[in-house]
C-alpha cells in the first residue's frame, strides 16, 4: 500500500467508522488551509487526510484497501463541490471551526432533470436548465432594507445571533446558548423594509443555468453546482443545484455500464459462407464487421474502445456486437425447392411438402 490511511488519521486498523470519524475531525482542525495561512503544505496534507476519511469511512471501500486491492479515487467527495459535503457530513452546518451564529441558514438546494442523447452521454455536452428559486433581490442587492438605508444591530444579541439562557435545576445553574429568537440568528434587524422583497433580501425568478455534462454520465447522475441554488436571504449562504441526469434510450444499443450491445441480423447463408456487414457505432460512422463462416446465432464479437467513455477514468468500454441468424418464413417454390435439395445433401430431416392436389 502506497498510503497508510490509518497512520494518516492516527488510529489503529481495528479502528471502528466513529473513531475513524472522531480522529478525522481533529486531523482536519489541524491542517486545514485557514487555521495553516502561512504553510504552503497544509492543503495537501488536508486533502489527504479527506482521501484517507473517505475511503476507510466507507465499508466496502476499507476492505478493498485493506485486502491490498486498487482503489479508484477519481469519485471521492462526489464530484463537483464534494468536499463540502463531505465536511458537512462531519462537522454539520456549523462548519469545521464551531459555529458562525451571525449567519443565516442557508438557502434550500434545487433539484432539476435534464435529458441527453446516449452519444451526448458518451462524449460530454452542454445543457441548459431552467427552474424557479428565489434569487437575490436585485432592488436591495440581498440585504433586505430600502436602499439608503442599512439594517440595525439586534438589541438582544447585540449582533452576535446567539444568546445565552439560564435555567436553575437541582445541580445549580445551567448555562445555554441558542439562536437569538428576535433576529434568528441574523444578528441585525431590518429598520426600513425594501418594497420589493418585503425586507426578506430574496425575490422568485425563473434562472436558466449552462451545466456541463462530463462524458461517460448515466441515468441518476447527479452533478452539484455549489451556490447555485436558492438564495439564503440576507446574509445566508446560497444552496446549491442539483443536475440530475437523464440519457434517453437508442434504439441502436443497449448500454451495459461503459459496454454498448448492438444486435444484427444475419440470413442463414450469410452465416453459414461469411460476410460483411456495417454496423453503426456510437462515434457515428458505421464499421464493418467480418462476419466468418459458420457463426452460430447469438454469437458475440467485440469491437474493443467502441463503447462508452467511462466516467471520471481514461477510456472506453466496448461494443459487443450480437448476431442473430434470421430464419425466413415466406418461401417462394423456387427457394423451397433449393433448401430442399440443400436438406437432403446435409441429411436434414424435414417435413414433406404440402399436397397440391
Amino acid at each position: 500500500m502506497a498510503k497508510n490511511y490509518y497512520e494518516i488519521l492516527g488510529v489503529e486498523r481495528s479502528a471502528t467508522t466513529e473513531e475513524i470519524k472522531k480522529a478525522f475531525r481533529k486531523v482536519a482542525r489541524e491542517t486545514h488551509p485557514d487555521a495553516n495561512p502561512n504553510d504552503p503544505g497544509a492543503e495537501a496534507r488536508f486533502k489527504l487526510a479527506a482521501e484517507a476519511y473517505e475511503v476507510l469511512s466507507n465499508p466496502e471501500r476499507r476492505r478493498k484497501y485493506d485486502r491490498g486491492d486498487t482503489i479508484d479515487l477519481s469519485g471521492l467527495f462526489g464530484g463537483v463541490g464534494g468536499l463540502d459535503d463531505l465536511l458537512r457530513s462531519v462537522f454539520g452546518d456549523s462548519g469545521l471551526f464551531g459555529n458562525r451564529p451571525n449567519r443565516q441558514p442557508r438557502g434550500r438546494d434545487v433539484l432539476v432533470r435534464a435529458q441527453v442523447t446516449l452519444e451526448e452521454a458518451a462524449f460530454g455536452t452542454e445543457a441548459t436548465v431552467e427552474y424557479e428559486a428565489e434569487s437575490t433581490c436585485p432592488e436591495c442587492s440581498g440585504s433586505g432594507s430600502t436602499p439608503g438605508t442599512h439594517p440595525v444591530t439586534c438589541p438582544d444579541c447585540g449582533g452576535a445571533g446567539q444568546v445565552r439562557m439560564s435555567q436553575r435545576s437541582v445541580f445549580g445553574t445551567m448555562m445555554s446558548v441558542t439562536t437569538c429568537p428576535t433576529c434568528r440568528g441574523g444578528g441585525s434587524l431590518i429598520a426600513d423594509p425594501c418594497g420589493e422583497c418585503s425586507g426578506s433580501g430574496t425575490v422568485p425568478e425563473k434562472v436558466t443555468v449552462n451545466v456541463e455534462i462530463p462524458p461517460g454520465v448515466s441515468t441518476g447522475t447527479r452533478l452539484r453546482l455549489t451556490g447555485r441554488g436558492e438564495s439564503g436571504g440576507r446574509t445566508g449562504p446560497s444552496g446549491d443545484l442539483f443536475v440530475e441526469v437523464i440519457v434517453a434510450e437508442d434504439p441502436r444499443f443497449e448500454r451495459h455500464d461503459s459496454d454498448l450491445l448492438h444486435r444484427i441480423s444475419v440470413g442463414i447463408a450469410e452465416a453459414s459462407l461469411g460476410t460483411r456487414i456495417d454496423v453503426p457505432t456510437i462515434d457515428g460512422e458505421a464499421m464493418p464487421l467480418e462476419i466468418p463462416r459458420g457463426t452460430q446465432p447469438g454469437s458475440v464479437f467485440t469491437v474493443p474502445g467502441y463503447g462508452m467513455t467511462r466516467l471520471g477514468r481514461r477510456g472506453r468500454g466496448d461494443l459487443m456486437v450480437v448476431v442473430d441468424v434470421a430464419v425466413p418464413e415466406d418461401l417462394d417454390p423456387e427457394e423451397e425447392e433449393l433448401l430442399r435439395r440443400w436438406a437432403e445433401l446435409r441429411g436434414e430431416r424435414t417435413n414433406r411438402p404440402a399436397s397440391t392436389g
